[in-house]
């Protein structure tokens, strides 16, 4: 369970990179749209576990992997956003958040089933 400066802490972090991601590093991207679902911030606030859900990608993992490479970059930015307002600024990693790519496909699944109609008739040996 999160504390609540944790949970102010990633919720901060998470306003601020999506600024960095729209403003500063828009050509990581291309043309697909990012959106930071989810940071969560370690107990002693020196890691961020940012949590990332794209649209229009065909190849996610790319993305990810120019993220890594650009992580130095990303956490300077942030850096000089939040130098004034924390001692630490956290370490960044970044994960691929497919939780509407399951919706998704549990969703399909859900549509693939073939429910027969409950019989409308009542067995006798259930009645007294």
């Amino acid at each position: 369970m999160e504390s609540k400066r944790q949970q102010k802490f990633g919720r901060q972090i998470q306003k601020d990179l999506s600024e960095i991601f729209q403003k500063e590093f828009k050509e990581v991207f291309g043309g697909a749209m990012v959106t930071i679902t989810d940071v969560k911030i370690s107990p002693d606030l020196s890691l961020a576990r940012c949590y990332l859900s794209f649209l229009l990608v065909d190849k996610p993992n790319e993305i990810m992997n120019e993220l890594e490479f650009k992580n130095k970059a990303i956490r300077n930015a942030l850096a000089n956003r939040i130098r004034k307002q924390v001692r630490i600024i956290p370490n960044l990693a970044f994960f691929l958040d497919d939780t509407a790519a399951y919706a998704a496909k549990i969703e399909a699944l859900f549509d693939g089933l073939v429910i027969p109609p409950a019989s409308d008739e009542i067995d006798s040996d259930y009645i007294d």
